[in-house]
């Protein structure tokens, strides 16, 4: 165990190796510790959007293309209502996205990190820090920066002081692999009563189904009995993984930083799952994160950091809004079905690919009109 290094990083997810890639990058020594042993799985529906793909791609992260799967956009799917399966679907403006199993994710991760240079410490949970470093294993290691990247439960928050802040929103999510060939060159997300399925495809004889909901109780299995399309494939395609479950929550911090510490990742604040997002702002948030420290100036990063999270904070809203209103999921998802343009416009935002000034122009008053229409023609 190294006496000292200049940044020391507490967790080793993708959040805390994209930073270890990005400090080394900028030429600081590095330790990266776990009490995980690689490679470490987690609950997520394992779908990387272009954008995702543009951040890894800027830390020299490669993704071996036989191990994981390219699909050209999302659709949406409504229940049926009078024998009528609402569904839109959209191509992604530029780029594909990629569905890649969690552990081969972060092993190509962790591949770059030590070939940029990195220390590791695996299966050695950190048990406190202070003005001058890090206790471990009945040590202190001495460091200048502490980087909290121990996710959405992060201790390092809790013990800097930076977790005083309203209960934040939770949703659960459960997921599992089934032994499959995708039948889809899109994630799917299907859209429930107070509930989403997502299926990605993500080998070629492998699809990830996660769902996520506000009832820590529902399971894959209840929540199919909506969907008897999706249950039939499923039924009869071997189950390859077992199920792992996660809290995903929408959570906003006031300070990112205090004394020597500085959050990265879910635990400097995190968007709910339904975005898709949390992965690709870990991706970016790492390059910020490592150029303010270079400058020394820590309050670089947090004011990227805000600007960052208007986009996906900005989504959430949006799709969260659906899960929680029945009558305007439906007709919602009505109007994109009859408007796919507008579909392809917040996708396009969702991306990057579009502002949200420019979504709001030509997607919500189109949606809103499409809504309203509806509204009046079933009354």
């Amino acid at each position: 165990m190294p006496p000292e290094t200049d940044i020391f990083i507490v967790g080793g997810g993708p959040a805390g190796l994209a930073a270890a890639i990005a400090l080394r990058h900028q030429g600081f020594d590095v330790v990266v510790a776990d009490s995980a042993q690689p490679p470490i799985d987690k609950t997520c529906g394992e779908g990387l959007m272009p954008d995702a793909l543009e951040a890894l791609a800027s830390l020299g992260v490669c993704i071996d293309p036989n191990l994981a799967f390219r699909f050209r956009g999302i659709r949406f799917l409504g229940e049926a209502t009078s024998g009528e399966r609402i569904s839109v679907d959209a191509s992604f403006p530029r780029g594909f996205g990629l569905g890649v199993r969690r552990t081969c994710l972060h092993r190509a991760l962790m591949n770059r990190a030590a070939a940029a240079g990195a220390s590791f410490l695996w299966g050695a949970p950190v048990r406190g820090i202070s003005g001058n470093g890090v206790r471990i294993g009945g040590q202190i290691v001495r460091c200048r920066w502490i980087v909290g990247a121990d996710g959405e439960n992060s201790r390092v928050r809790k013990w800097a002081g930076l977790d005083a802040l309203p209960r934040p929103l939770s949703r659960f999510g459960f997921r599992r692999h089934y032994q499959a060939e995708p039948w889809t060159d899109c994630v799917e997300i299907y859209w429930g009563p107070g509930f989403q399925i997502y299926v990605t495809p993500v080998a070629p004889r492998q699809v990830c189904v996660a769902l996520t909901s506000r009832d820590s109780h529902l399971r894959l299995e209840q929540a199919l009995i909506h969907f008897p399309e999706l249950a039939l494939k499923l039924r009869r395609a071997p189950i390859s993984s077992t199920e792992r479950g996660a809290v995903a929550a929408s959570r906003r911090l006031r300070r990112l930083c205090r004394g020597n510490v500085i959050l990265l990742g879910d635990a400097s604040g995190s968007v709910d799952a339904i975005t898709g997002d949390g992965l690709r702002l870990s991706f970016e948030q790492a390059p910020l994160l490592a150029s303010a420290l270079r400058a020394d100036d820590w309050t670089l990063y947090e004011a990227a950091h805000r600007r960052l999270s208007r986009r996906p904070s900005l989504m959430a809203h949006l799709l969260l809004s659906l899960d929680r209103r029945a009558w305007l999921r439906k007709r919602a998802l009505r109007a994109l079905a009859s408007e796919p343009r507008v579909f392809a416009k917040q996708l396009a935002m969702h991306v990057g690919a579009l502002s949200p000034a420019a979504f709001a122009r030509g997607a919500i008053l189109p949606l809103g009109w499409s809504i309203l229409t509806a509204l009046v023609n079933g009354l």
